[in-house]
């Protein structure tokens, strides 16, 4: 009996080792995950920067950038708290688990709350143009502090989100088989079976956020988009029924800052439903069955697509500031300056005076030489002068200035004295 249960025992154990990934694929996960890591930490902390400081110069409003700024800080906890933990209990050590259960609680927590907070500033950002653009009167009619409201609200949200985690995650062993003792090489940070139904429900229940969010900024972005692209409006001017079409929206410049935010909204939400999804469907994976059910072939399956979600949900975090650039032409100008440490910014109002001036000292330039073609034009196009001189014999020399080709005219003859 004690060999059996000495054999079953090592079976079990070979078994579940299989289940790692090899030494080559360990270390080129590590490389891609520090080439990630290092990347979104350098390009958040510049759109950070580079945000700030178009603001400060009259490109960027200050909600938008207040949104950017959100958005690009959740992204950055994101990176910090969950790839290192990621990198060492995903890939190095995915069976074993050296944090105890308080830390393993807080970790969940805090990366649940990270992640579902930049999705809802996403959310928060798209609501807020789509007021500006959709409903521009009741846009203005709201209080100064709303913008601080939405993010609040979005963090907050978050926190809501992530709170069940506190109770349904812990450090547990894995049962091997039904009814089976615990493996030790199987013990990790996972949910807790004791809290089965309620972790089932958070997880079921974020899914479903996350889906309505995406479909709320889709049909915002489509209503945006529907606005601009009926750039006037008819509007009666006469009691006999006369119609004028006068312009929708204030300038130019401002319905292309517009349709660049329109552009980055869209982008980021084919972003994150590409780089979401399969992070979603391995929590799925985790609430539809219970892990004392699992069998081989559905842990292999969930190990696979455990390396491939977490690639693609950390790499939704670098992609931001690429879709920034992408978006937008001032962007990019300073985010690469800034990269060359050469960050020069000139204010708005600035440059456009020195546009202005420009414009009048080349008109100042040209008007000398209107002057001289407006004389020039004036002046008659034929000229005919005659200049007499007596010769020393007494007889006349008569000189004829012949006109061009193009004038006709007449011989002109002197008689002699």
């Amino acid at each position: 009996v004690d060999r059996s249960r000495q054999g079953g025992s090592q079976w079990r154990e070979k078994d579940w080792r299989k289940l790692e990934t090899h030494f080559e694929v360990k270390v080129f996960l590590t490389v891609l995950y520090s080439l990630i890591l290092v990347l979104g930490i350098v390009g958040n902390s510049i759109t950070i920067h580079v945000a700030q400081v178009l603001q400060r110069n009259g490109y960027l409003q200050k909600n938008v950038t207040d949104h950017m700024v959100s958005l690009a800080c959740s992204d950055l906890l994101v990176l910090l708290i969950g790839m290192p933990v990621e990198l060492y209990s995903a890939i190095w050590f995915p069976f074993t688990s050296a944090s105890g259960n308080v830390s393993c609680k807080i970790y969940n927590f805090l990366f649940e709350a990270c992640s579902y907070a930049t999705i809802l500033n996403v959310a928060t950002l798209s609501f807020e143009r789509y007021m500006a653009i959709c409903h521009p009167f009741r846009y203005k009619s709201l209080a100064h502090t709303r913008t601080a409201h939405l993010i609040l609200a979005a963090w907050l949200t978050s926190v809501l989100v992530a709170v069940p985690l506190l109770v349904t995650t812990g450090t547990e062993g894995h049962v091997v088989e039904p009814g089976g003792a615990p493996a030790q090489n199987l013990t990790f940070c996972t949910n807790l079976m004791d809290h089965w139904r309620m972790y089932r429900s958070s997880v079921f229940g974020a899914f479903l956020l996350y889906l309505l969010i995406l479909g709320g900024v889709a049909f915002m972005c489509r209503s945006m988009v529907a606005v601009l692209r009926a750039p006037m409006v008819t509007a009666d001017t006469s009691a006999g029924g006369g119609e004028v079409r006068v312009p929708k929206h204030e300038s130019a410049r401002l319905k292309a800052s517009r349709k660049q935010t329109i552009l980055f909204l869209v982008l980021i939400v084919c972003m994150l439903f590409v780089c979401w999804m399969p992070n979603q469907a391995r929590r799925l994976m985790t609430a539809a069955v219970p892990k004392s059910m699992w069998t081989r072939d559905y842990l292999t399956v969930y190990a696979v697509l455990q390396s491939v979600a977490d690639t693609f949900f950390y790499l939704s975090s670098v992609l931001n500031p690429l879709l920034y650039n992408l978006s937008s032409r001032q962007f990019r100008a300073a985010f690469l300056q800034t990269l060359r440490c050469r960050l020069a910014v000139q204010h708005v109002n600035k440059r456009r005076l020195d546009e202005h001036n420009a414009s009048l000292a080349s008109s100042h330039l040209r008007r000398p030489l209107l002057r001289m073609s407006l004389r020039r034009s004036a002046l008659p196009s034929v000229r005919t002068a005659h200049s007499v001189s007596q010769s020393a014999g007494g007889g006349p020399v008569v000189q004829v200035l012949t006109p061009p080709p193009s004038v006709t005219s007449e011989t002109e003859t002197s008689e002699c004295q």
